[in-house]
């Protein structure tokens, strides 16, 4: 395992700004964070011309991409060219959010077995993220849709397993399903909080997953707008080598 930066922890600002930040905070490597409405990288724009986004990529950073996740499903098209940007970039992780809550499960894994086998033409692994107000938010139904997609993972958010309404529950149940990570530190009553002030039992964590050996990325990914007056740099530095050191 290695530890990553998700672009969404400075996702407020310009693209090459957030490289060159992550350089100075000594990451390696990054997860793409795409979003069309917020973020500075549209899944609209770089799957109209993914050449033209990996030309720009190379002229950027050196930073080595290794995930992609997308805010909202982009859609079976624009799903397909980003799995062939992924491709470009040598990425094989690819995060999906679950379908929100309300959602027909039948409906659901139609639209997760479609988007797989796009992503496994691709050479990319598929996962869905955990998080509160989509269908993940239920650890069970978590793994029953892993269970009913075969070849589908879970991005463990474990945070909002923490907040959410299922907090008093274990979730130890998706781990055998986790290919990849997000990670901050928070509390049961906050969803970020500075590193070392929440209870996200990080060396836990670390140890099931490297007993089932699936994950392979751990990706840092604070919110922007739950920084307050937080000293981004320095968290983003310290949960690095938080990290680091339990590996």
């Amino acid at each position: 395992m290695y530890v990553a930066a998700s672009t969404h922890s400075l996702g407020d600002q310009p693209f090459a700004e957030t490289c060159a930040q992550l350089v100075d905070l000594e990451y390696d490597k990054i997860e793409l964070w795409l979003d069309e409405e917020r973020g500075p990288l549209k899944p609209s724009e770089l799957a109209g011309n993914p050449e033209r986004f990996v030309t720009l990529y190379r002229e950027t950073t050196r930073l080595t991409p290794v995930a992609i996740h997308v805010q909202e499903d982009p859609g079976a098209e624009c799903f397909e060219n980003l799995c062939r940007l992924g491709k470009m970039l040598r990425i094989t992780q690819f995060t999906l959010p679950a379908g929100e809550l309300g959602t027909p499960f039948n409906e659901e894994i139609d639209r997760l077995r479609s988007r797989l086998g796009i992503a496994n033409s691709a050479g990319m692994r598929l996962s869905l993220k955990t998080e509160t107000g989509h269908l993940t938010e239920d650890p069970q139904t978590a793994v029953e849709l892993c269970q009913a997609v075969p070849g589908l993972g879970l991005t463990l958010d474990v945070s909002h397993y923490m907040t959410g309404k299922y907090a008093n529950q274990s979730h130890d149940m998706v781990y055998p399903h986790v290919y990849h990570v997000h990670f901050r530190d928070s509390t049961a009553k906050q969803l970020q909080v500075p590193v070392g002030l929440g209870e996200v039992d990080y060396s836990r964590i670390i140890s099931q997953l490297e007993r089932l050996n699936l994950a392979k990325i751990l990706s840092v990914e604070f919110l922007p707008e739950l920084y307050g007056d937080i000293d981004r740099h320095l968290e983003l530095r310290k949960i690095r080598m938080l990290l680091e050191t339990l590996l």
